[in-house]
């Protein structure tokens, strides 16, 4: 198993996945109760949405995607038909009825992969590997890595973009850019970059939600501003940290979104050097779902995926967004 595979999940994973939030660099990968309240902050403004607002929140889960496209000159996605809406998402549950529905439950996990998180590719998917890319907003993270987003298109490789509320309204007519572009998929980081947990669990010196209430908002918040500004409900999620409790899960399941963690750790939280960039993303297999970020452009992230593509795409492998990997 490589160290992108397991020793960064537990590592680096820390060092890097807090870095996005904080300035300075996070305290080593423990959890902990809090010891004070949360710091939630008050997103700015929303973006002026680009397409009409969907009426109350849909559910994700039976919005199918479109085929990417690849304009540039490797193709990296096989072909895939385009698919068809078959029927309207169900409303989202209202909080009420989901802090009432986990009210008392206690957790049984805590961590990166506890059920419900998605870390790796389906079977029939596996000879692809899905790169995913957080930014995740809020002090020292609203920064926008355009080189890294330059390289993917230029290579035609697909993404799927883990977008912060914080980020999105710091960036407004970035993420039209990126909402426009059919290589990448648009998909929801949380509303204030918190950990999911329903009793205050924290990672990385960064405190979790409280309760279900607590938990609910941090889905709900950015699932709200994403599904107006798309005209649809994003698939997938992922928590500020990609820590979470399994009743947490269970209440993104709820609201109809899937949480994906990952298998491969490429850039430590925008922390690592461009050649151990290189090297974690050069090492990643077929199935795996690698973690990196977009929003410190002046990490070593561009300059290592930059030097990593070429000669993963020479040896004749492809990429693909999430939500073309599980249909």
């Amino acid at each position: 198993m490589s160290l992108s595979r397991r020793t960064l999940l537990a590592a680096t994973a820390g060092t890097a996945l807090a870095a996005c939030a904080r300035p300075a660099p996070p305290p080593p990968p423990t959890s902990a109760p809090p010891t004070g309240t949360p710091t939630t902050g008050t997103p700015p403004p929303s973006v002026a949405p680009t397409t009409p607002p969907a009426p109350p929140i849909p559910t994700p889960t039976e919005t199918p995607t479109a085929s990417v496209t690849t304009p540039t000159p490797t193709p990296t996605v096989a072909p895939t038909p385009a698919s068809a809406l078959t029927a309207a998402p169900a409303p989202v549950p209202l909080r009420a009825t989901v802090t009432a529905r986990y009210a008392g439950t206690a957790p049984a996990a805590w961590g990166l992969d506890v059920p419900g998180v998605l870390t790796t590719l389906p079977g029939a998917a596996a000879p692809a590997i899905a790169l995913t890319f957080d930014a995740c907003g809020g002090s020292g993270g609203s920064g926008y890595d355009a080189a890294l987003v330059d390289t993917l298109r230029a290579h035609g490789v697909p993404a799927t973009l883990f977008l912060n509320a914080r980020w999105i309204d710091a960036n407004p007519a970035v993420f039209e850019s990126l909402a426009a572009d059919p290589l990448f998929e648009i998909a929801n980081h949380g509303t204030a970059h918190r950990p999911l947990s329903v009793t205050g669990r924290s990672a990385y010196g960064i405190a979790g939600t409280r309760d279900p209430g607590e938990a609910y908002d941090e889905i709900a918040g950015n699932l709200a501003k994403l599904t107006a500004l798309l005209g649809r409900p994003p698939r997938f999620f992922r928590s500020g940290t990609a820590h979470y409790d399994d009743v947490a899960t269970r209440i993104a399941a709820d609201l109809g979104q899937q949480v994906a963690g990952f298998s491969t750790n490429a850039d430590g939280g925008a922390t690592l050097p461009a050649a151990q960039v290189q090297r974690e993303l050069a090492g990643a297999a077929p199935g795996d779902i690698v973690i990196a970020h977009m929003n410190r452009p002046a990490s070593g992230t561009a300059r290592g995926v930059a030097a990593a593509l070429p000669a993963l795409l020479a040896a004749g492998r492809t990429f693909t967004r999430l939500s073309d990997a599980f249909r």
